[in-house]
């Protein structure tokens, strides 16, 4: 077995207000597709390998640095208000942990913890990943709450 060494890790949290109910957020968020990262513009290719009642496993193909890589997604399911995410690629390691707290009959707030580890040179700083993060997840509840709005007309 090939031994890992990570050249930078941290941990941060990233938190959203949703406007939609916890079981409709969790149902949505957890909802795996193929298409999904089309929602954010991202290029990342996604195939689902397993999909249960607890458990999703998916292969992401992605470029960086000019060069195609690749990553495990590995969610696992704890209907009906949180999931945790192990992610292995080339270039580093991740877990994910998302708690859905509500806050109300139409309101859901999104608690992402993420501990990275990067295995390349120059990662990026906490900082960038944690707008990036950020960035990413405003337009998946720009997404979400469009659709949650679409049911209830």
């Amino acid at each position: 077995m090939k031994s890992v060494t990570y050249r930078n890790s941290y941990a941060l949290h990233v938190s959203k207000t949703i406007s939609a109910p916890r079981d409709y957020v969790f149902g949505w968020c957890t909802d795996y597709r193929d298409t999904d990262p089309k929602i954010t513009g991202s290029k990342t290719k996604r195939k689902i390998l397993l999909r249960t009642k607890h458990r999703v496993v998916y292969v992401e193909t992605y470029h960086s640095h000019g060069q195609a890589r690749n990553a495990i997604d590995v969610v696992t399911l704890y209907p009906p208000k949180s999931w945790h995410l192990d992610f292995i690629s080339d270039e580093d390691d991740e877990t994910g942990n998302y708690v859905l707290t509500s806050l109300g009959t139409h309101k859901t707030r999104l608690d992402m913890t993420f501990r990275e580890h990067y295995k390349v040179a120059n990662p990026p700083s906490k900082t960038q990943y944690q707008k990036a993060v950020s960035q990413t997840w405003d337009k998946y509840v720009e997404r979400l709450e469009k659709d949650y709005n679409l049911t209830r007309h």
